[in-house]
């Protein structure tokens, strides 16, 4: 069986221990020589500096290409498009673009009047401007969606407006990425569609994280790691689970694999271990 590509997730450092955290993660996951790396941005644009300093860091620090996560939150076109183009003169171009959570004890996203309106108009001025632009897709479909046929419809829209690929949402049953990927397709979506993995290091915190995005969880899964958790075996339970997940999609054609790492890189590791993955440390080549 072929040995998928990979990339990875971060999210930018709040305090030194957590850019310590960064770091190491990393100095562990660079050498498997992941296409590229992204680096998230908070809700509400609430790490918009945080996010820039590391894209800028990772980007001068390792010999990997860095993607910047932008959003259309609580912002003005002109102050989004400042921080696509603080990418660009840190030598980062790639950018995934979201619309973006609402800030905090705000119910619904509400456009800033100067501001996109929508992920569509934000993929279309990126991709003018010559970024380029990875969107996010979901395999159980957005919480906010009418339906997945909707979802797939948006998608559309955003890789019309100009994303080259699609990222999804972590999801738990291979099963469900491939007939999104199949509606997809007969939607006339001709973009790559990366799976999103999601190597689970906290039953209890990612039960909550995919309640609230909306991605199903399997009752035998969860068995499975509730038993775990109660056995001591939490993390061979997740190491084999996204193992097993990202071996089926790959004997369905999948060639490139994306990892939430959650800044915690070990399981993610011991995951791409376990599909083949190979350190290369030429890939440190410009830490010091």
């Amino acid at each position: 069986m072929p040995t998928p590509a990979v990339s990875f997730e971060f999210f930018p450092p709040k305090s030194l221990k957590g850019s310590f955290r960064l770091w190491d993660a990393m100095r562990t996951l660079a050498p498997l020589g992941p296409e590229w790396v992204s680096v998230t941005y908070g809700a509400g644009g609430s790490t918009r500096k945080l996010t820039r300093e590391a894209v800028e860091a990772l980007g001068s620090a390792f010999d990997l290409r860095v993607a910047g996560h932008l959003t259309c939150v609580d912002a003005t076109k002109a102050e989004t498009l400042e921080v696509a183009e603080g990418f660009r003169r840190a030598g980062v171009t790639d950018i995934v673009a979201l619309r973006g959570d609402p800030p905090e004890g705000q119910d619904g996203f509400t456009a800033h009047p100067e501001g996109f309106a929508s992920s569509v108009e934000l993929v279309g001025a990126l991709a003018e401007r010559g970024f380029t632009v990875r969107v996010g897709a979901y395999p159980d479909g957005h919480p906010e969606a009418g339906s997945l046929d909707d979802d797939v419809a948006f998608l559309k829209r955003k890789v019309e407006a100009g994303a080259a690929e699609a990222v999804t949402q972590f999801f738990f049953d291979a099963d469900t990425f491939l007939r999104f990927r199949d509606r997809c397709a007969a939607a006339g979506i001709d973009a790559p569609i990366v799976p999103g993995l999601l190597p689970v290091e906290d039953w209890t915190k990612t039960r909550k994280f995919a309640d609230s995005c909306g991605a199903v969880i399997p009752a035998d899964l969860a068995a499975g790691f509730e038993r775990a958790a109660a056995t001591g075996h939490a993390d061979l339970f997740a190491v084999a689970q996204a193992t097993e997940l990202a071996d089926a999609l790959t004997e369905e054609g999948v060639e490139h694999v994306h990892f939430y790492t959650l800044n915690r890189p070990e399981l993610t590791h011991d995951v791409c271990t376990a599909l083949g993955l190979v350190s290369k440390p030429a890939a440190l080549a410009r830490v010091a």
